[in-house]
């Protein structure tokens, strides 16, 4: 749905590197890589009052029976992802709508000392550096356990994001919830387009190749999922959620 059309919104990657606090790169987005909106696209894209509140009527009422229906699965993952004596989730601050930060859960996938081992990794290999500049992904993570590497090929490790969008926090279909540091460098113009809206537990990233994909077209997605939303939409990207997840494209 999407894929053919983020061509028109695709940002230009920009060359530079930034550091963050935490000592990680972040390739640098230009203020203008995106073309600035006519209008301010938070107070005039964003969906009306009726479509927000069947959204978030269908939100409710999905995540509710989701977790009924998971309920036994969670527990067992649970008790899988606690064997090494670590915590069962993991919760990590992003950014919502309106710019509200919020922690995201997620079931723990990787080692307690994740970012430790991940600053040490890109300090002395060039091509990993590389790869998470530009996806903020590895297709080969050495931080990640063996339960964890399969809780992520299945997107089985986002399952409690569902007490997420239970909160309000999130909604079952939006853009990927990303983190202040990658709103700031990676989305220029586009920032507004993604505080427009809550994120998702899916949306049109998780069924356009997921970590396959370039950092700029995961942003030209979310420009176009904003810009076109309808009920609808929601709806087509929930159906063709269950086969993007068997298919594992660019789950890792």
């Amino acid at each position: 749905m999407f894929s053919a059309e983020i061509r028109q919104v695709l940002p230009v990657e920009q060359p530079a590197v930034a550091v963050e606090p935490g000592g990680l790169p972040l390739t640098a987005a230009a203020p203008d890589a995106l073309p600035p909106p006519a209008n301010d696209i938070a107070a005039t894209r964003r969906p009306g009052p009726i479509a927000r509140a069947v959204k978030r009527a269908i939100d409710i009422v999905g995540a509710a029976l989701l977790l009924i229906v998971f309920a036994p699965i969670m527990l067992i993952i649970a008790l899988l992802v606690a064997r090494d004596g670590g915590p069962v989730l993991y919760a990590h601050t992003r950014v919502g709508r309106g710019g509200v930060p919020f922690r995201c859960l997620k079931f723990r996938s990787m080692v307690a000392d994740a970012d430790a081992r991940l600053a040490m990794l890109l300090e002395r290999d060039p091509l990993a550096r590389a790869e998470w500049e530009r996806t903020r992904k590895l297709r080969n993570d050495p931080r990640v356990t063996p339960i964890g590497r399969f809780l992520r090929a299945t997107s089985l490790d986002e399952l409690p994001q569902l007490f997420n969008v239970l909160a309000g926090d999130m909604s079952l279909v939006g853009p990927r919830p990303v983190q202040q540091s990658e709103l700031a460098q990676f989305y220029g113009a586009a920032a507004a387009h993604y505080r427009a809206v809550r994120p998702g537990l899916t949306g049109p990233w998780q069924i356009s190749g997921r970590s396959d994909t370039s950092y700029a077209e995961r942003v030209a997605l979310d420009v176009a999922y904003v810009e076109r939303f309808s009920l609808l939409a929601d709806l087509l990207i929930l159906l063709r959620t269950p086969l993007a997840v068997l298919a594992r494209k660019g789950a890792y």
